[in-house]
């Protein structure tokens, strides 16, 4: 297909990624989203230097969907102040998700009212935009949803195979009746949508794994932009090996793996976690034995991490493609990571690919990298050469070319956007 896309999507997800390449390629009608420091009373925040802010409000001013004009975007700033008031008091399973069922609702009530102007296309996340693309379609627009994670169903099974293995990580999670309407929700935008954008392998095989329409499903890796201040080459530094693990805190980012590593590793590697972590308390007081628990950062000063990192691990037990493996890549680090993480990563090329939830295959890896600096060296060259073939504008290239493909029959392979 040809024509422009309105693109729908609460938060910063990717730094705006999706509207930001088709506004380049000239394709984008408008950006629908809750919040952003570019419109309404958010912009008086880049005048306010960053010392003088809390964390939350600079993470609100790192959100800038850079080279979109502003007035190709729509913010609902109420639905942001919700969602930020709710992060301030303790979340739980249930709450997250019954939250996030509210505000897929009152956003796609907004976005309906507001219109889709010209566009020939619709673009939403999953989650979130069920009645938007029930509306799009009934206007002839072509409907996309991208699957950002895994299905529900298969999240909460892998989530609670963790908590089985490690209980005492589990205290915050509590029984979620939400859960089966938020799956029930992801189900009905697949009936919807022409087209079911899959970040990776495993999010398209856990869409087949619960039934859904895999021949609609498009596998489209990710590109993000190298981030901004990490060096070219990595000077090098006496002293243990450095392990970086960016994301949130908690049994689905595989967490329990990171502290063991970090207790099998003690003296060979040391470990820094950044990210919000909302833990039971004697495991945080763990946590805080065992490595630096640098909690929440802005994105706009994340690279700074990066750049003190040798080696960066997330053994997560479900994603959709994490962006972190992406980051890491592009700063020349080689990654330890699983194949659930949904990444680009090349076995024993960029770094390793371990089982989920095998320890003793991640610290074997680890001890490895630690030992050998030449290898190291390799792997993070390797590295740097895989992130040049995931940048944003070879991402945008594979989008836009799943985004205009006929629509796949059923029973035929999907397609796969290399």
């Amino acid at each position: 297909m040809s024509g422009s896309f309105v693109v729908s999507q609460l938060g910063a997800r990717m730094h705006y990624a999706v509207p930001r390449m088709l506004y380049r390629a000239g394709r984008l009608e408008r950006l629908y989203t809750d919040i952003c420091a570019v419109k309404g009373w958010p912009r008086a925040l880049a005048h306010l230097p960053p010392a003088m802010l809390p964390a939350a409000l600079r993470r609100l001013k790192g959100r800038v969907p850079r080279d979109i004009p502003p007035d190709r975007i729509v913010c609902f700033e109420g639905l942001g102040l919700a969602s930020v008031l709710h992060r301030m008091v303790v979340p739980t399973r249930a709450g997250d998700t019954r939250a996030a069922l509210e505000a897929g609702r009152s956003f796609s009530r907004n976005v309906i009212r507001h219109g889709f102007g010209k566009a020939a296309g619709f673009y939403g996340m999953s989650g979130e935009c069920l009645e938007q693309l029930d509306a799009a379609r009934k206007q002839g627009l072509r409907t996309a949803v991208e699957q950002i994670i895994a299905p529900r169903m298969v999240v909460d099974r892998l989530v609670s195979d963790e908590v089985a293995r490690h209980p005492e990580w589990a205290e915050s999670l509590g029984p979620d009746p939400w859960a089966s309407e938020f799956a029930a929700r992801e189900r009905a935008e697949w009936d919807v949508a022409d087209i079911i954008i899959c970040p990776s392998a495993f999010v398209r095989d856990g869409v087949g794994a619960v039934g859904g329409p895999v021949e609609r499903c498009v596998i489209v890796p990710y590109g993000v932009d190298a981030p901004a201040a990490v060096p070219g080459q990595r000077a090098p530094h006496s002293g243990p090996l450095r392990v970086l693990t960016v994301g949130a805190v908690g049994l689905r980012k595989g967490s329990p793996y990171v502290l063991e590593a970090a207790r099998r590793l003690a003296g060979l590697a040391e470990f820094r976690m950044v990210g919000p972590a909302v833990l039971p308390r004697a495991i945080a007081e763990q946590l805080r034995r065992s490595l630096d628990l640098a909690g929440p950062t802005p994105r706009a000063e994340i690279a700074r991490h990066y750049a003190w990192a040798d080696v960066f691990f997330l053994p997560s037990v479900c994603e959709g493609s994490a962006t972190v493996v992406y980051e890491a890549l592009a700063a020349g680090l080689p990654v330890v990571t699983t194949p659930n993480a949904g990444s680009v990563v090349r076995d024993g090329v960029d770094g390793f690919i371990c089982p989920a939830g095998d320890t003793d295959a991640m610290y074997a890896r680890l001890e490895t990298l630690a030992r050998d600096s030449e290898l190291r060296r390799a792997m993070g060259e390797e590295a740097r050469k895989s992130a040049a073939a995931h940048d944003l504008d070879a991402y945008g290239r594979r989008l836009l070319a799943a985004l205009d493909s006929e629509p796949v029959p059923a029973g035929e392979e999907p397609l796969a956007a290399a």
